[in-house]
């Protein structure tokens, strides 16, 4: 807004270029009163005086507990299951191919590797068009939308009779699947304030760990299906948890929220306290702006200037270059082992000498101890407010248990016993990487193409998980957990170098705030982590 604008603007602009939240400042209200133009708007101007930087103090009869508590039931149930639906379609697989699959399908050499690796092409390419979809659609059409396309997908996966089929399958559900990831973290980043979403993240992503665990106890049971109406155990598995899927896709329509200035379940006064919250944080998050191509090429600039050895930019004076890449590299390292043990583990474990029953349930209990310990090092996370120090300790268990496996084979409790470590350290690592990233950037554009891009080029791990462990290093696959300590020491240098560089622009920042350039308060808030008072979590 141009502070030389009408006099009606004036005295609220001049009010809000002199208080200051922690080095940011308080603009809120002129976009709030702007985008929700009723009594609460005009309460937000009046209240604007009530004292620098106390948010709350402007809506002294919002409770403000009870109404994350309401966020939280509205927003984390709901996105929390459909993510669980989606990663069991997406690895249900690897429980498969104790089934039958490969026989059924005359499956040689790595054609089942092949499979899996076609999964991830569209998954990869289609990440950032997918979010810019999202934000056109909105959620509760776009991410219901995803949803039943690869439930159907994975019904017709259990009908496939060639490895041609298979591949086809497995590309259309990568693509079916490549929006959905990063369209919720996104959604999740735009409620919440960064101090507290980890938690909130983790239980999102754990839900993943869920599926994998649960995958194996629905395996069990609906492998006894072998033989009804002809077929055998694997195609039962992709058609029945398929339908499900389909099912809550259809119900999801109706209960998945959109982002904060759609929603008909807060009233205006709760919306503005809300955005207040979020603007605290960040800025203004501009969540109520369009998503075009021309915002998406100047969120990558970040990788230009990389490229380039271009200096800061000019006018912001702003953010090291390399985060857009560090970012993607931290969750591309973890991935690969992540998913090599999500795709593999009843593989592996079946190499211990156990039946196809007991591999299934076996494979569950790693997982659900990986979800206690990923709940844990997330809450105390949100708690210190720090994220690099979690990093750390959920790398240093995966690496612990990779380097047991990769020495350890005459020995098959301990091996399995360093199956728990392993899955517990990757499964930790991935949600605090993820939104230590995602929220450290300020406003709705450069999160939604930061999620894509760091989950589109992550997921390029998984086409490099698929080819792991391979049936010929059966049963010590020491390449395979050769790989999977390369892949997370990467991670883990890609995190300190993160770390390094968020930490010595904050420091940068502090030092040149006194000689920083005037901008109007609104231009600062709409810069988001670009704007120069602006500070990174670590």
């Amino acid at each position: 807004m141009d502070p030389e604008g009408s006099s009606e603007c004036r005295p609220v602009i001049q009010a809000t270029v002199s208080y200051n939240i922690e080095g940011i400042d308080l603009c809120c209200a002129p976009l709030l009163a702007k985008k929700y133009p009723s009594e609460e708007g005009s309460r937000l101007e009046e209240q604007l005086e009530v004292g620098p930087g106390d948010y709350k103090a402007l809506y002294p009869d919002v409770n403000e507990t009870k109404l994350v508590r309401r966020v939280d039931m509205r927003v984390i149930p709901i996105i929390t299951v459909l993510y669980f639906l989606a990663f069991l379609d997406r690895v249900n697989i690897s429980n498969a191919t104790l089934f039958n699959l490969k026989q059924d399908l005359k499956l040689t050499g790595n054609q089942f590797n092949t499979a899996l690796v076609v999964f991830f092409v569209p998954f990869v390419l289609f990440e950032i068009p997918s979010n810019i979809l999202l934000k056109r659609f909105r959620p509760h059409v776009w991410l219901p939308l995803c949803m039943f396309l690869f439930g159907l997908i994975t019904i017709l996966q259990g009908f496939t009779h060639s490895f041609g089929g298979l591949v086809a399958a497995r590309f259309f559900l990568g693509l079916a699947e490549a929006g959905f990831l990063p369209g919720c973290c996104y959604l999740i980043a735009m409620w919440y304030k960064r101090e507290e979403v980890q938690k909130r993240f983790s239980f999102f992503h754990s839900s993943a760990t869920l599926a994998g665990g649960v995958g194996g106890l629905l395996a069990s049971a609906i492998g006894k299906m072998d033989g009804i109406r002809g077929y055998h155990g694997w195609r039962w598995i992709f058609i029945l948890e398929g339908a499900f899927t389909v099912v809550v896709a259809i119900l999801a329509y109706f209960v998945v929220p959109d982002f904060l200035e759609d929603v008909r379940w807060l009233s205006d006064g709760e919306k503005a306290a809300v955005k207040a919250r979020l603007y605290d944080d960040i800025g203004n998050p501009g969540s109520e702006d369009s998503l075009t191509f021309k915002a998406v090429v100047a969120a990558l600039k970040d990788c230009k200037r990389l490229l380039l050895l271009e200096t800061f930019p000019k006018k912001t004076d702003s953010v090291f270059a390399d985060k857009m890449i560090l970012g993607p590299l931290m969750y591309f390292g973890m991935l690969v082992p992540a998913y090599g043990y999500a795709y593999f583990a009843p593989t592996i474990i079946q190499t211990f000498g156990h039946g196809v029953i007991e591999t299934q349930l076996l494979s569950v209990p790693p997982w659900a101890c990986a979800f206690v310990f990923t709940m844990a090092i997330a809450t105390v996370s949100d708690h210190t407010r720090r994220r690099f120090p979690f990093v750390l300790l959920c790398s240093a268990i995966a690496l612990a248990g990779y380097i047991v496996l990769l020495v350890v084979h005459d020995n098959r409790k301990l091996q399995y016993g360093a199956l728990y470590v392993a899955e517990i350290g990757a499964v930790g690592t991935l949600p605090l990487v993820m939104c230590w990233f995602e929220t450290n950037l300020g406003n709705h554009q450069r999160r939604a193409v930061g999620t894509a891009l760091q989950i589109g080029f992550g997921n390029i791990g998984g086409i490099i998980a698929a080819y792991t462990f391979l049936e010929k290093d059966a049963p010590r696959y020491i390449p395979g957990y050769a790989i999977c300590i390369g892949f997370t020491a990467l991670s883990v240098v890609s995190s300190c170098a993160y770390y390094v560089a968020v930490r010595l622009e904050n420091r940068r920042r502090t030092l040149l705030a006194p000689g920083s350039p005037d901008m109007v308060a609104q231009e600062k808030a709409s810069l988001g982590d670009l704007n120069p008072k602006y500070r990174y979590f670590t």
